[in-house]
C-alpha cells in the first residue's frame, strides 16, 4: 500500500487526520506505535521525529508529520500531490 499513518491509540491528533482521510476515501495502512516516546523508533526512523501522527506516502516520496499539517496537505490536494 502506499500510505502509511503512524498513530497511537487515543491520540486526538490522529483522530483528525484518520477522519479527514476517510473522508476523502483514501486507502492507508495504520501503524500502531507505543505510547513512549523512547520506544516509537520506527517513526523516527521515517520522519526523523517521534511525534504522531505521521503521513508517509510511498509512491510520491512524502512524508510529514504534525496533524495541522497532515490536515491542510490533505485539504488542499485530496491526498493527491500535486493537484490543487
Amino acid at each position: 500500500m502506499g500510505i502509511t499513518l503512524y498513530r497511537l491509540e487515543g491520540c486526538p491528533f490522529c483522530e483528525l487526520v484518520v477522519d479527514e482521510l476517510d473522508e476523502l476515501g483514501i486507502d492507508y495502512e495504520n501503524v500502531w506505535v507505543e505510547g513512549r516516546h523512547s520506544k516509537r523508533d520506527e517513526v523516527k526512523r521515517v520522519s526523523g521525529q517521534r511525534a504522531v501522527p505521521v503521513y508517509v506516502d510511498d509512491e510520491h516520496g512524502i512524508t510529514m508529520a504534525e496533524s495541522a499539517r497532515i490536515m491542510e496537505y490533505l485539504d488542499v490536494t485530496g491526498g493527491e500531490p500535486g493537484a490543487s
